[in-house]
């Protein structure tokens, strides 16, 4: 069961820890217990079945994690729309807002290592980034 200070993670800081990049070690502080949302959890997979990763090892290494998945929801839906006016101007995918927009209906920092974010200030998204690299 996540607390209100477990993070919810974007795809790069999943893939940090799956890949042992810089930054794994601070996603690895939270796990068991991270949140991750459900799109973002498919940006992982994909990555993972794009590398050429047998689906059931990609379920196993994704379960092995422990992450609590969060169902994105309509309410999460308009936050990310709201958020791409906000983050137009730094590039941030779907996947990078959907993140945000669950950190921020859950009062929890999300956490990356997509430098793209360091553009982003965290008041006016209303969300704690922390930049992992």
């Amino acid at each position: 069961m996540p607390d209100a200070t477990d993070p919810v993670l974007d795809a790069s800081a999943v893939l940090a820890v799956i890949f042992g990049e810089a930054g794994a070690d601070r996603v690895a502080e939270h796990l068991p217990g991270a949140r991750i949302s459900a799109v973002n959890a498919a940006e992982v997979m994909t990555k993972l079945v794009d590398l050429g990763m047998p689906e059931d090892t990609v379920d196993a290494v994704f379960a092995g994690l422990q992450l609590t998945v969060v169902p994105f929801e309509m309410a999460h839906a308009r936050d990310s729309a709201r958020l791409r006016t906000l983050t137009r101007a730094t590039g941030l995918s779907l996947g990078d807002r959907a993140c945000l927009a669950v950190a921020g209906q859950l009062d929890a920092p999300a956490f990356t290592t997509d430098r793209a974010w360091s553009r982003l200030d965290g008041a006016v998204v209303g969300v704690t980034i922390e930049l992992l690299r």
